[in-house]
């Protein structure tokens, strides 16, 4: 009786093998015989699976983010039982910085993606907005119900702190990188701008239980 074909299973592994080589090699060198090659598998099946480049390409970034995801829950959950806003702000924004292979291979991957749907059509045509706008809507989401418990300082735009914040850990992360500076000294930029927004870090109980469910 023929083995039965997990194809989830399948995709997943074809996925690593492209996130593996893009970290190895970069993400513009990668091509669909590389990926074969690395998954040990025929170059025929990855077109079964994927048809073009294009589309290999986003599915590995998605299951990038799926990671990435799940990485930034861990590091909420390790912040305590009832975490404010702020220690699950800082857990996320840290979650991206390039401090171990996973997460070097997340942040040169996705800022890899990025730069090159700015020339390529086909790429730029993929819905690769909607994770970064994802987390941007939770962390206006987290400073909004930090907000209504006056834990922020006056006046703050949470949108725009968002916004802020989100691209300052982008910046933060090519810089170690490319060795400009360490992770303990960006860690210490968020801190510092983390300060400058919140004057407390409690909630209320209900209302932290509510932003860690999501709800």
């Amino acid at each position: 009786m023929p083995k039965r074909v997990d194809h989830a299973e399948r995709r997943t592994e074809i996925a690593e093998a492209l996130l593996r080589v893009a970290a190895r090699r970069g993400l513009h060198a990668v091509g669909m015989r590389d990926v074969a090659a690395e998954a040990g598998v025929s170059l025929r099946l990855v077109q079964y699976y994927f048809e073009t480049k294009e589309k290999l390409l986003l599915y590995g970034l998605e299951h990038l983010a799926r990671r990435f995801e799940e990485r930034a829950i861990a590091r909420v959950r390790a912040a305590g039982h009832r975490p404010g806003p702020r220690a699950m702000i800082e857990a996320m924004l840290t979650a991206a910085l390039p401090t171990d292979e996973e997460s070097r291979t997340f942040h040169l991957v996705y800022t890899s993606y990025a730069v090159l749907s700015v020339t390529d059509r086909a790429l730029a045509a993929q819905p690769f907005i909607k994770n970064p706008d994802a987390a941007e809507s939770a962390l206006a989401e987290l400073l909004r119900q930090a907000r209504e418990s006056d834990l922020v300082q006056p006046g703050v735009d949470v949108e725009l702190e968002a916004v802020s914040l989100l691209a300052m850990s982008a910046g933060l992360g090519t810089s170690i990188l490319v060795g400009q500076r360490s992770p303990e000294s960006a860690a210490t930029v968020l801190d510092h701008h983390l300060d400058r927004i919140f004057q407390g870090d409690r909630l209320p109980d209900s209302s932290t239980n509510a932003v860690a469910e999501g709800r």
